[in-house]
């Protein structure tokens, strides 16, 4: 990989303290670069720039820069980094007159709050940016106000919706979480990528979730073996808030595949007594893939214990089972999904079903609508009453054009 590679070009120039390294990451979360320092082994300094205030349309840039903080090269590549010593660090280089000395305080939120009075869409970027950076989850439902105010007066400025996009998605991770938040990060880095469909990064960041006839490569399918390296190394793998998902780890195909059912339909007859949201509340999102066909979507159905009722999961008896009837037109890569139990007997974590879905000949525009439901055992409270439940969810999707399987 390219940063490894330059880590191990320029070890010695480090170790001489002739050269530091530094890394600018565009990811949604930082801490997973952490994970891969460690793994790597390389103990410079990462920034985290989420927001794209870069606006780099592309990454991994190179960039030289000298002791007065002026860039003097710029798009370097590995091969040359045995030549930097000569190209760059015995260069001399004079201060420009009149560069600004950087300030490290954080934003006066209050103040940038006060520019937005009668402030165009500017001024509603800059606050909503300081928000989202500086204000702490609790202020990332203002950030997205912000930005969909700065959206109102400027509503085909491309960055302004993927920012709005990292901020739904960190809120979505946030203990802050309200529902849809997921659904709308997608939908506004889809409304970016629209807007300029040569952007690298907003591409990619619909593709780390995005079905996988979409995907250039898996996108953290290293974190495994990461792990099992630092502990054989008798360290503890840095901690990660939110842990990667299916699509995260999956591998990217080249033709979209269907796994045979084993066994009948569960309930084909609907005879299982339903759970109208009361004990589990059920959240889907769809991810599209990003050419302009359209016609591969990654299906993320999100199951969560109605934590205010005290539900729980049942885990003695048989694993949560999902059930998908595509329509005609539809394929599905598996209709027959299940959820593991945990060891412990009961527990309220959150439940993620992922699947793919393809339109396998022409449909015509318009919504289609896919069936499929989620059986399950849960308990209401502590020593309440143990149950079989059935939730019947549908997967809404806007049909554009055909594509062949």
């Amino acid at each position: 990989m390219h940063v490894p590679g330059w880590h191990e070009a320029t070890k010695e120039l480090q170790k001489e303290g002739k050269l530091q390294m530094v890394g600018i990451i565009e990811e949604q979360h930082p801490d997973r670069a952490r994970l891969f320092m460690q793994w790597k082994q390389m103990g410079w300094p990462i920034l985290v720039d989420s927001l794209n205030l870069l606006e780099v349309p592309y990454v991994p840039i190179t960039l030289a820069i000298d002791q007065n903080g002026i860039i003097r090269k710029v798009g370097l590549r590995v091969a040359e980094a045995e030549a930097i010593k000569e190209t760059f660090l015995q260069q001399t280089y004079k201060k420009p007159a009149g560069v600004a000395t950087p300030q490290n305080a954080p934003p006066d939120l209050d103040k940038l709050r006060a520019t937005t009075r009668g402030g165009g869409a500017e001024a509603w970027r800059a606050y909503a940016n300081a928000l989202a950076l500086w204000g702490g989850a609790d202020q990332l439902g203002e950030a997205i106000a912000a930005y969909r105010q700065a959206l109102k007066l400027d509503p085909e400025h491309g960055l302004t919706h993927f920012r709005l996009g990292v901020a739904y998605r960190k809120r979505y991770d946030s203990d802050s979480r309200q529902p849809g938040d997921f659904r709308e990060a997608v939908e506004g880095w889809s409304t970016a990528l629209e807007t300029d469909p040569n952007q690298y990064i907003w591409r990619r960041r619909i593709q780390q979730y995005g079905p996988r006839l979409d995907k250039p490569y898996p996108f953290y399918d290293w974190v495994a073996t990461a792990r099992k390296e630092i502990r054989a190394r008798e360290e503890t793998p840095a901690p990660l808030r939110v842990e990667p998902g299916g699509a995260e780890f999956a591998k990217p195909v080249k033709r979209f595949t269907t796994t045979e059912v084993a066994g009948k339909e569960p309930d084909p007859l609907g005879r299982v007594l339903r759970d109208e949201g009361e004990l589990i509340q059920v959240e889907t999102t769809l991810v599209p893939d990003t050419t302009k066909e359209g016609t591969s979507i990654r299906v993320y159905v999100v199951l969560r214990p109605h934590l205010a009722y005290r539900v729980h999961w049942n885990n003695e008896v048989d694993e949560l089972l999902f059930w998908t009837n595509p329509p005609k037109g539809w394929l599905v890569d598996s209709r027959n999904l299940t959820v593991a139990n945990p060891q412990d007997p009961v527990s309220q974590e959150t439940r993620v079903v992922e699947f793919e879905l393809r339109s396998a000949e022409k449909v015509e525009s318009g919504s289609v609508t896919i069936p499929a439901y989620a059986l399950y055992y849960v308990c209401e409270d502590v020593n309440g009453i143990c149950m079989y439940r059935r939730q019947d969810v549908d997967i809404k999707i806007e049909a554009n054009t055909s594509g062949q399987n």
